[in-house]
């Protein structure tokens, strides 16, 4: 048999996938239903009028049915540039936006723009995992930058990590999977850091449309000069439920998106028309039901902080977004931990191995310890049926606590 690609081969099989395949090896001792905190992905559907968007471009509008441009449509990407620079108080022009199929298709696009075998990117950790995964497929060194105790990157910190072959720093706010959101300080220290040392500083906002704050995330878009350091990343997916669809964003320079266009043509050749659709139909008239969703995801948040306080030996680092991040109490790897919670509570979740490296130096959270919950897709009374779960398994299992 032929060899296969040894990058592609020694990464990481996808972690959701992965706890799926749990649903088929694990017999639950328990008729309760399956609590699913393992992605944070919206299940809903998208809002009915964004529905009968989609429908009316698929019956009357045959461009909807065809290839279109490789950036994406001009329309949409007008609307973006324009409400962009209307929330982040900055001056983005159209050409300087690009739509993909997906955030994460965004973000393998700028990798692969930015960097080659041997060359290396900056994440922090813990760290999305499809971000890992691409730097390990294309044979990409990580830099790893070890967050603080309170879950935050430290600039400082970042600097002395810096080496030639840095390409980029990569951050994202709200944060997946700790939750947490960074101050538009500690941004501008990352985007300074960026520009004195001629990289560049990518920062995935898939998350921003469900902050805690009402203020605009960052200042970068006000700096004349942004988009020779900056490169922002976007979902619509969560936004606009749009999962199915497939439709990130690109904002930098012109000059950037002109190589990456050549990657995305090579791939998808354009985005989703139908995506698109939706998109702009979402943009130009779903801002009021966006930010009652907003509400809906911050109230589950704050039930998730409330309930956790009251289960014996948890400890929740960070939450926001749609995620929090936990520290368990048991002597056990949190491994073994998800797997018993399966078993014993038809609880799903994923272990921080999934968003660490288990043969990291020493770190002050170390690897095995934690959990992430996505706690998006349930609601006040799963939440609440959620702690109870988790309490009875406690108890159950004190004498394994550390």
């Amino acid at each position: 048999m032929q060899q296969l690609n040894s990058n592609l081969v020694e990464t990481i099989s996808p972690p959701v996938m992965e706890a799926r395949q749990w649903l088929n090896e694990i017999h639950p001792q328990t008729n309760q239903s399956l609590l699913n905190v393992s992605q944070a992905a919206p299940i809903d559907l998208p809002h009915p009028l964004l529905r009968e968007a989609i429908a009316h471009a698929v019956i009357n509008n045959p461009s909807s049915s065809v290839y279109g441009p490789v950036l994406g449509n001009p329309e949409l990407r007008s609307e973006i540039a324009e409400q962009w620079s209307e929330l982040y108080e900055g001056l983005i022009y159209s050409n300087q936006v690009a739509l993909t199929s997906g955030c994460n298709q965004a973000f393998t696009t700028v990798i692969s723009t930015l960097a080659q075998s041997g060359d290396t990117i900056m994440l922090t950790a813990p760290w999305y995992f499809n971000h890992k995964m691409w730097l390990d497929m294309m044979g990409i060194q990580a830099k790893i930058l070890d967050v603080d105790e309170n879950l935050l990157p430290d600039p400082t910190k970042a600097s002395k990590l810096l080496c030639d072959n840095v390409k980029a720093i990569v951050l994202i706010s709200p944060n997946n999977p700790c939750g947490v959101e960074y101050s538009k300080s500690t941004i501008k220290e990352f985007f300074q850091l960026a520009k004195a040392n001629n990289i560049y500083l990518i920062l995935d906002e898939t998350y921003r449309d469900f902050s805690a704050h009402d203020s605009k995330p960052h200042d970068l878009f006000c700096d004349p000069n942004w988009a020779e350091t900056f490169i922002h990343l976007y979902s619509f997916s969560k936004a606009y439920r749009l999962t199915g669809y497939r439709l990130g964003c690109i904002i930098t320079n012109e000059e950037l998106l002109q190589q990456a266009e050549k990657i995305l043509d090579t791939i998808s050749i354009c985005p989703n028309q139908l995506a698109q659709v939706g998109a702009l139909h979402g943009l130009q008239n779903l801002r009021s039901w966006l930010l009652e969703e907003r509400q809906v995801i911050l109230n589950r948040g704050h039930a998730i902080e409330t309930g956790l306080r009251k289960v014996e030996g948890w400890q929740l680092l960070g939450y926001g977004a749609y995620f929090a991040y936990v520290r368990h109490p048991f002597s056990f790897d949190s491994e073994h931990l998800v797997k018993l919670l399966l078993e014993e509570e038809n609880i799903l979740m994923l272990p921080d191995t999934m968003f660490e490296n288990k043969l990291a130096e020493p770190q002050i959270r170390s690897c095995g310890q934690h959990v992430r919950v996505a706690f998006a897709n349930i609601n006040t009374d799963q939440i609440e049926d959620f702690f109870h779960r988790l309490k009875r398994f406690t108890i159950n299992n004190n004498k394994f606590f550390r």
